[in-house]
């Protein structure tokens, strides 16, 4: 599986490319839906869905968009739904849900949903076998905020707590920020 990162936006939220021979997966494209466009163009990919890590505007931004000009399913957990559209910038578009536990196949890649409120009721992170995607639950040296409406410090502890008791060292990509691992973030993370 070779990983492309795209920092977008305003808040350079981390998109990212997953690609297997030329099938693709993206995960949060959060604005510049014609950077991504161009990415999988100049990369000869082609697009097999989205998934998001939760519904916060600077990660769906470009959703409807790249989804419209791909005919690509889009995957959410649904306990976002609830968000307040400021939040979300207007109503959350995705045509499939997944949710804890719920193991996929897309693009000829397998991974595990995880499902960790604490950022967002729905928040998830995305177990690629070694690649830990976790949205805005977990950052290098840090973790999501849980000031926002529909954040929850108390289901972050625990969902910290769940991402701390992990087998192995996977690679941690985070909404923001740069890449670690989850070894790094349990000896240096005062979050974990």
């Amino acid at each position: 599986m070779d990983i492309s990162i795209l920092p977008l936006g305003m808040l350079q939220t981390n998109c990212y490319l997953l690609s297997e021979g030329d099938r693709c997966l993206v995960i949060d494209p959060g604005a510049e839906p014609e950077k991504v466009l161009a990415a999988l163009e100049r990369q000869g990919l082609t697009l097999e869905a989205i998934l998001l890590t939760h519904g916060h505007f600077d990660h769906v931004g470009g959703v409807k968009t790249l989804a419209a000009e791909t005919d690509c399913p889009v995957y959410m957990c649904q306990e976002d739904l609830g968000l307040p559209s400021a939040m979300t910038s207007g109503p959350l578009y995705y045509t499939h849900a997944y949710g804890e536990g719920d193991v996929l196949t897309l693009g000829g890649m397998t991974f595990t949903v995880l499902h960790t409120p604490g950022h967002t009721p729905g928040s998830v992170c995305l177990d690629f076998q070694g690649h830990l995607f976790t949205g805005d639950t977990l950052f290098a040296g840090s973790c999501g905020r849980t000031d926002f409406p529909g954040s929850s410090s108390k289901d972050m502890k625990v969902s910290l707590a769940r991402l701390a008791k992990l087998e192995g060292n996977p690679v941690v990509y985070p909404g923001h920020g740069e890449t670690t691992t989850l070894d790094e973030e349990k000896r240096y993370n005062p979050y974990l």
